[in-house]
């Protein structure tokens, strides 16, 4: 079968490239052509678009690039047309996937898949009109989306967390603590990790305040997860002087050996509680109270990070906006830095979000479940 897949950013490209690995094995026909990125392109077809060329961030820049936004989409519409697969599959990206869920739908009666929702739980809850529209099946890698989607009369399928897999099969999984230090040309002192965020602007508001706060802890040393396409020397202004080492690529093998860890809010929240590392989620946004009363009231859920939200009760400290201050750090820190109830208790409720997310095997389930339902449909 012809599988045509859209992924607009790096997460996705991930994703679907595990995704379209899956589906090779469950049909050994399967021939691909997609919007995507290098990941995608190693599992084979015709990469039409990269996603660096897609990947426009917030309302301003997507202001600025208005025309290629739009002529993105009237290649993939133009594409898809000429190709005519036997299915779309969609990977979060909602802003540019729900157009072109419409178009294929409207124009092309061709099946569309969604697999990894749009977080509409969390805003734009508007979007489920499109979803319940357009989109044949969603496949769900967030347990809490299948009670969400029910309440609006539209059945989901759950298919396991890709973080589990990654997780499972990551390289180094049986690494020690001394071969990575002696690998990494480490301090031999217990770590505590900093995962500061992926773009320049988030690093510089949110690492500063990190390392400030996990000094008072002198007994450990500080390693930061150094972020992809983010060059060593611009740490430098953040580091120098300080007792703070960067590893690259090596976040999982980080977080396999630390004692705790400073978080921002995504995925990495969930990857640090699979891999039993007590935290604390940080993110600073500028605004203060104002802008604090204005996120809680956009949102729709009552938590930000993954690790609670999965949950549904607060597991991790979440010190957004005015909250994240060096002192509540520090404090929220030491509950967990040593062994005791703080410590006891967010390891308790990662054995509960562990549960919940299930075992490894997301994209396989994803593609079984998938191929069964494209086969019904030709019958």
């Amino acid at each position: 079968m012809k599988y045509y897949l859209i992924a607009g950013e790096a997460s996705g490209d991930l994703h679907a490239s595990a995704l379209m690995r899956a589906l090779k094995e469950e049909d050994k026909d399967a021939e691909f052509r997609f919007f995507g990125g290098d990941l995608m392109a190693a599992q084979g077809g015709a990469l039409v678009k990269h996603y660096r060329e897609m990947a426009y961030m917030g309302f301003v820049q997507v202001f600025l690039n208005l025309n290629k936004v739009f002529e993105n989409l009237a290649l993939c519409r133009k594409d898809i047309t000429r190709w005519h697969p036997d299915v779309l599959i969609l990977i979060d990206y909602p802003s540019f996937n729900l157009k072109i869920a419409k178009y294929v739908k409207e124009m092309l009666g061709i099946p569309v898949f969604y697999y990894i929702s749009p977080k509409i739980w969390a805003w734009k809850e508007y979007r489920i009109k499109s979803i319940k529209r357009y989109v044949d099946k969603m496949y769900s890698i967030l347990p809490f989306e299948v009670p969400f989607y029910k309440n609006h009369g539209y059945k989901i399928d759950y298919v396991g967390n890709p973080t589990v897999d990654e997780i499972s099969e990551r390289p180094f999984a049986d690494e020690t603590f001394d071969a990575f230090i002696l690998g990494n040309n480490l301090p031999d002192k217990p770590v505590i990790a900093l995962l500061a965020g992926s773009r320049r602007a988030e690093i510089a508001e949110n690492l500063p305040k990190m390392i400030e706060a996990a000094s008072s802890f002198p007994d450990f040393q500080m390693i930061v997860a150094g972020a992809p396409g983010i060059e060593p020397e611009y740490y430098n202004q953040f580091t120098e002087g300080k007792n703070v080492s960067v590893v690259f690529n090596s976040t999982f093998r980080l977080l396999q050996q630390a004692s705790a860890a400073l978080v921002t809010s995504g995925t990495a929240t969930l990857e640090t509680a699979l891999f039993n590392v007590p935290q604390v989620v940080c993110y600073h946004m500028g605004g203060g109270k104002f802008t604090y009363r204005l996120f809680k009231r956009i949102l729709h859920v009552r938590f930000v990070s993954l690790v609670n939200l999965i949950a549904d009760e607060e597991i991790v400290p979440e010190l957004l906006v005015h909250l994240f201050t060096v002192e509540n750090v520090r404090k929220e820190l030491g509950k967990i830095l040593y062994e005791g109830e703080g410590r006891r208790k967010m390891l308790l409720g990662y054995r509960l979000v562990a549960e919940k997310l299930g075992k490894p095997g997301a994209p396989a389930n994803a593609a079984r479940m998938m191929v069964e339902t494209l086969t019904n449909y030709k019958h």
